[in-house]
This record gives C-alpha cells, sequence and structure tokens, in this order.
C-alpha cells in the first residue's frame, strides 16, 4: 500500500517511524541480533512462509551411496583428499529452509564484514550433524540487533517538525544494520529456492559437511528431461571438486580475505542510503514517498574506491580459476562415469544462463559472476596451464592462498607459471639455507 499524501495526514511520517522505532526497540529488549534477522527473513523466503517437510531418508541414502563414489574418483583425479583430514564428507540431505539457516551460519563471516556489529559476532555453535539440524520449519525469531531506544521512542506523543526530526534521525542511526542483515538474509533465501548443492556461490564453508536439497534436484531433473541418478552423481562430482579446494585451510582463507575486502563496500552504500535519508524534509511525506518510490535513487551505490576495485578484480580471477579447475576435474570425471560429456553439461549451462536476478543476488551481492561467460574465462586459463606445464603445473594452483592468480595472471597463464615457479624455487632455497 503507498504512503498516504498531505490529505492523509501530516503526522503520518512521525507515526510509521515511531511504529518501526518501537518495533526496533523492543526487539533489541528482546536480546536479538543481524544473523537471527537474517535466518529468520531467509528461512521465510526459502520456504514461502510454509511447514517444510524432513526429507525423505530414502533420498537422503541414495545420495550418500553416489557421494561415496564421487567422492573416491574425485580425490583420485585432484591427488588431494576431499576433506583436509582425509575423513569421509557428510551428506546432509536438507530442504531450502535448513539450507538457508546453515548457510547463513557459514557466511556469518560476510555479515560481520558488511557491517561490522558486536551483537553480529554472538555465534551459536556450528551444526555438525543431521542429528543438530535446524526444525525445518521456519519460527518467527526476532532480529534485529539494535540499541534500546527508549520509552519515548515507542511513543507517539512527540509532534510537530522537531518531534519527527529527531524520529528521523534515531531511525536512521538503526537502519544500517537492519538493511545488512535483511539484504543478505533476501539474497540467501531466493537462492534457496533452487540450490542443488553448498557452492551454488563459491565460499568456504565451515567443516565437512556437503549440503545437498533433495527437491531442488529432482526438479532440475524433471525440467531438463535428465536421469534423476545421472543428476545427483554429476551435482556430486561438482560439488565434492569445489569443496575439496575450498576446505584447504590457505585457499579458504585467501577467498574470505577477498570476500570480505568486497563487501566491506557495503558498509559505504549503507552509508550513503543513510545520508539520502538524511536529506528529506521529515514534515513532508510526500518527500519521503517520492524517495521510496524510486529505488535507484534509494540505493543507489557510491562509485567504488580503487583499493574496492582492486578486491574485486582479485575476487573474480580466483574465481575464474577455481570455475575452471572444476570443468577440467568434471571432463576426466564424466569420462569415466557417465560415458563422457552428456546432456547435462548443456542443461547446467543453460541453468546458469537463464537465472533470474533473484536468484542471482547473492553472487551480485558479493560482486560475483558465475555465468558461462566467467566459466569459460577459467576453463581458458587451465587449458592454458595444462598445455605449458600439465597437471603437474596445475597442481601448484591450490598449493597456497598465494599462489591464486592476479587479475592480469588469468588472461595470460605463462605469467602465472613463472610467479609460482619463482616462488617455489625460493622457498625450496631458503628451506636448504636453514
Amino acid at each position: 500500500m503507498g504512503m498516504p499524501g498531505p490529505g492523509g495526514g501530516g503526522d503520518f511520517l512521525e507515526h510509521l517511524l515511531g511504529d518501526l522505532l518501537g518495533l526496533m526497540g523492543s526487539s533489541a529488549a528482546g536480546g536479538a541480533s543481524q544473523i537471527e534477522l537474517a535466518r529468520t527473513l531467509a528461512q521465510s523466503v526459502a520456504t514461502g512462509g510454509q511447514p517444510e517437510p524432513n526429507v525423505e531418508p530414502v533420498a537422503r541414502m541414495e545420495l550418500e551411496q553416489i557421494a561415496r563414489v564421487a567422492e573416491l574418483h574425485i580425490a583420485e583425479l585432484t591427488g588431494f583428499p576431499v576433506t583436509p583430514d582425509g575423513t569421509p564428507v557428510e551428506i546432509l540431505a536438507v530442504g531450502p529452509g535448513a539450507w538457508a539457516w546453515h548457510t547463513l551460519e557459514d557466511w556469518r563471516f560476510l555479515l560481520e564484514a558488511m557491517s561490522p556489529d558486536p551483537d553480529a559476532g554472538r555465534r551459536t555453535p556450528p551444526l555438525s550433524s543431521k542429528e543438530d539440524a535446524p526444525q525445518p520449519e521456519p519460527k518467527p525469531e526476532p532480529g534485529l540487533g539494535l540499541v534500546d531506544l527508549g520509552p519515548e521512542a515507542r511513543s507517539l506523543d512527540e509532534t510537530g517538525p522537531q518531534g519527527a526530526a529527531d524520529l528521523v534521525a534515531r531511525f536512521m542511526s538503526t537502519m544500517g544494520p537492519m538493511l545488512v542483515a535483511m539484504q543478505l538474509g533476501s539474497a540467501v533465501g531466493h537462492l534457496a529456492r533452487t540450490a542443488l548443492g553448498p557452492y551454488e556461490v563459491p565460499i568456504p564453508r565451515q567443516g565437512t559437511r556437503l549440503l545437498m536439497v533433495p527437491q531442488n534436484l529432482d526438479r532440475f531433473a524433471t525440467d531438463w528431461s535428465l536421469p534423476l541418478d545421472q543428476v545427483r552423481l554429476w551435482i556430486c562430482l561438482r560439488e565434492l571438486t569445489t569443496h575439496s579446494v575450498l576446505t584447504r585451510a590457505q585457499v579458504a582463507s585467501r577467498f574470505r580475505d577477498l570476500l570480505a575486502g568486497v563487501v566491506a563496500a557495503f558498509a559505504a552504500d549503507s552509508a550513503g542510503i543513510m545520508d539520502r535519508l538524511g536529506t528529506l524534509d521529515p514534515t513532508d511525506p510526500e518527500a519521503l514517498q517520492g524517495l521510496m518510490a524510486d529505488p535507484e535513487a534509494l540505493f543507489g551505490t557510491t562509485e567504488p574506491s580503487p583499493a574496492q576495485l582492486r578486491a574485486r578484480e582479485e575476487l573474480a580471477a580466483a574465481t575464474a580459476a577455481l570455475l575452471g579447475y572444476v570443468e577440467h576435474v568434471l571432463d576426466a570425471a564424466a569420462s569415466r562415469l557417465l560415458g563422457g560429456r552428456t546432456a547435462l553439461t548443456e542443461a547446467w549451462r543453460r541453468r546458469q544462463h537463464e537465472r533470474e536476478t533473484t536468484e542471482r543476488a547473492a553472487e551480485l551481492l558479493f560482486g560475483l559472476d558465475l555465468g558461462p561467460a566467467q566459466v569459460d574465462r577459467g576453463v581458458a586459463f587451465v587449458s592454458g596451464v595444462l598445455a605449458r606445464a600439465g597437471e603437474d603445473g596445475l597442481s601448484m594452483l591450490w598449493s597456497a592462498g598465494s599462489a591464486l592468480p592476479t587479475p592480469s595472471e588469468i588472461e595470460a597463464p605463462g605469467l602465472w607459471l613463472e610467479r609460482v615457479r619463482m616462488t617455489e624455487e625460493k622457498t625450496e632455497e631458503e628451506s636448504e639455507g636453514t
């Protein structure tokens, strides 16, 4: 419903802001946090606000059996274990709502980077087994993680220009953390509706679990008229390859640093929103209505700094290399297990190309592009390394966080090889000298 115009009463804005501030104050009094707000919204979006049934045990057991086969082949093809300590990966078959819950827990470090807040660091122990999984039905948790604004914020007694101006000032001071939590929660919720595994967006996770969403796998197979067993195997191979890379400690640390550097720009964008709200005349409801009706005016981002641009480019280069590597391993695995690349390849590529903006919200929020063009960029890099140095040269890609290609190297595999080899030689010389 639109905001009333002048005929709706000059104190409408005061009442609106008073109600919102009252809600924020009462939520803070309940000890809520940003992560709870993000989780509540994500689960609601993922499930459409409906109760989420448990995954059928048969579907979970079938996925576990397929994953065991895929895990053996991926370990052999990559040359390193799928999990850091070599223990079998745990398959956690969940619905979209539970996928969203786990994902926000794993991505908590991004919420902290987007909006530093002591409450965001209040950590729930990470889940480690199926028995620890949350109830599938989303619960209406409070979740704004904001300071108590006092009883006056919950009162509508303040009237007149000065009272409205004071309410606007308080409202703006609390909006930043709320916007961050809501944007992340919404993005994860929409992603959960179509997510097949944990690495729809290649971001390091906690532990050795592999989150799989059977109902989304079934729908993908049906939509593209593909055999379900082949789809399950294909996705397990893809997700396990990504998992084997992103659970290597130095590589995971480097990806987290790059992601944190990119999303830190969000804080500046939120400050820009607050600045735009601060220019409003608090006694003019039409001014606020006009701003709210123009999303570009409200959410237009600030110009990224050179450092932010560099962080995005570095993250894009590292992600392209990962995407290209996954395709390389999948080629070999598919030849062994599926008789070569099949209709699955084309279906996956078209899926990535045809995704709606809401499905891409998470990757866009982090400055990523996971479409076919970026995959091709990574494939070209990997092919260039193989042509020059074979599998031995490619194995150096994940030897350390510093071995990830730079923006210039992703376009010139020879430059990357030269740098990595020089680094290895220097390390060997230093080791011999000691």
